[in-house]
Order: structure tokens, then C-alpha cells, then sequence
């Protein structure tokens, strides 16, 4: 049955409740993923150092893990990040930045992916990469494919793994391998601005520590942040004033408002 509660709902519970996000994630992101989610109403934590990995874990709401720039020390810390949030019933993202660019990024992301992510979100090239183990996906960490063409092989991973997959893009696809959603919307120039999709993965963290189906946790993320681009989108013509506007966008928006905006479409997964 396709239910799904009120995104509004959700994006209020976040600003009743300030769930402590957990951020292991890359050195480009680190600023805009903890600003969009003070904007929202969550609380961010940036740690990485093995010795409070677990500690900070044991605290959160949920983790989010971004290997964008990971080195060995950081993949250890991270690994370790995860099986205690796996143990602690906490939810956790990955997101397998550029995954299928080098050996070391996609032998980080399958490290991980053994440790049962609540979610994995990545852009069409990198989930293509981790559904087939593949490098030479991608350019760098930029997509190369759309989420069309990639559905089949995020439902696929769904299937196998029993893990929510999210592709995002121009139009986002989400899928548990029984159930699947659209979210469009957004705006062009969020491919102007550097670590937006790291920001959303963040969020997607917040969403996911008030929300317990991770699928419409996603699809509320999803559409919070696609809601908040056209937003700032109508106020800035270049990337610099856009950076600014969107997270002025996600701190201004009401509910109310997001329960309107949403587009979200719920479908079978093998639609």
C-alpha cells in the first residue's frame, strides 16, 4: 500500500525535535551541509577522528556518510561509524561520491554498503557504478547518465541489497525494491553550486531521524530541498547569490508550504 505521510509533518517534527545529525562527510560539503541543516532545524556534528566516531554516533538522530574526500584514516573512522549505528538501530546514508571514478573510492563504497545503510543516494553514474561494481562511470564526480536510465539497476540494487536506493537529478528516483517515487522539481542553477547534493544528503539524514519509513523520509527530503531550489532560483541569477538564497529558502519555508509544492509520485517499482 502506497501511503505517505505529510512531508509538512515531518519538516515540523525536525524543527520540534532538532535531531542531532551525525556528518562524517567531505571537505568541500562541510560548510554548506551544516548550514543547510541548522536552516532547517537540525543540529550538525562534523567529526571524523576515530577516537569519538562511535561516541558521536551513540548521540544522533541519524549518520550521514559522504566519501568525497576520504583517506584511509577516514574510511576506518567511518567504517567504524557505521557498524555502531547499524548496531544502535540509528538510520545512516551513504553517499558514494564519485564512486565509480577510481578503485579506492568504489572499494570505500563497498566497504560500506556491507554494513547495511539504511539508504544509499547518489546521482546516476555513481549508483550505476555500485550496482555493478564498475569504474568508468562518471565524470569525476559529475553524472554522466540520467536517472532513467538507471532505474532498473537502482531497483535492482534495492532487490539484492534490501536497502532504500535514491538517484538524483533532474527528476529523483527512489525505490526499496518493492515500492518506488518521483520527486521533481528544483532548479538549474543547483548544479552551479558546489556540495548542494552533499547538503541534500545531510537533510536527507534530518528527515530520516523523525520519519522511521526511510523511503518517504527520502521522498520528503527529496522534495524539501527540490521545493527550496525553485525558491531561491526566482530570487538569484548566478550561483553566488543562489548559494545564499537556497538556504535562506530551506530556513524560511513553512510546512504548510511544502505540503503544497511537494511533488512527489508514488509508484510501483517496476513501473
Amino acid at each position: 500500500m502506497l501511503t505517505d505521510p505529510s512531508p509538512g509533518r515531518s519538516l515540523d517534527a525536525i524543527r520540534q525535535r532538532g535531531p542531532l545529525v551525525h556528518n562524517i562527510t567531505n571537505l568541500v560539503a562541510m560548510d554548506l551541509a551544516a548550514n543547510a541543516l541548522l536552516a532547517i532545524g537540525a543540529s550538525p556534528v562534523m567529526a571524523h577522528a576515530q577516537e569519538e566516531v562511535e561516541d558521536f554516533v551513540s548521540l544522533a538522530g541519524a549518520l550521514a556518510i559522504n566519501i568525497g574526500t576520504f583517506t584511509p584514516e577516514w574510511q576506518d573512522a567511518a567504517v567504524s561509524a557505521a557498524v555502531q549505528a547499524l548496531g544502535n538501530e540509528t538510520p545512516w546514508i551513504l553517499d558514494p561520491v564519485g564512486c565509480g571514478a577510481t578503485r579506492f573510492r568504489m572499494d570505500n563504497a563497498m566497504r560500506l554498503l556491507k554494513i547495511r545503510p539504511s539508504l544509499v543516494r547518489g546521482n546516476a553514474s555513481e549508483i550505476a557504478a555500485l550496482a555493478n561494481n564498475a569504474l568508468g562511470t562518471g565524470k569525476g564526480v559529475e553524472a554522466t547518465m540520467s536517472v532513467a536510465d538507471v532505474e532498473a539497476e537502482a531497483s535492482r540494487l534495492a532487490s539484492e541489497t534490501g536497502l532504500v536506493v535514491a538517484v538524483t537529478g533532474e527528476e529523483d528516483f527512489v525505490t526499496d525494491g518493492q515500492r518506488a517515487l518521483r520527486v521533481a522539481g528544483g532548479h538549474t542553477l543547483m548544479t552551479r553550486v558546489t556540495a548542494v547534493g552533499c547538503a541534500l544528503t545531510a537533510i536527507t539524514a534530518a528527515f530520516m531521524a523523525v520519519e522511521e519509513d526511510v523511503l518517504a523520509a527520502t521522498g520528503h527530503a527529496l522534495a524539501c530541498m527540490a521545493v527550496a531550489g525553485e525558491t531561491a532560483g526566482k530570487a538569484a541569477d548566478a550561483p553566488g547569490s543562489f548559494r545564499v538564497e537556497l538556504l535562506n529558502a530551506l530556513y524560511r519555508m513553512h510546512p504548510g508550504e511544502l505540503d503544497e509544492r511537494a511533488a512527489i509520485q508514488w509508484l510501483e517499482a517496476d513501473a
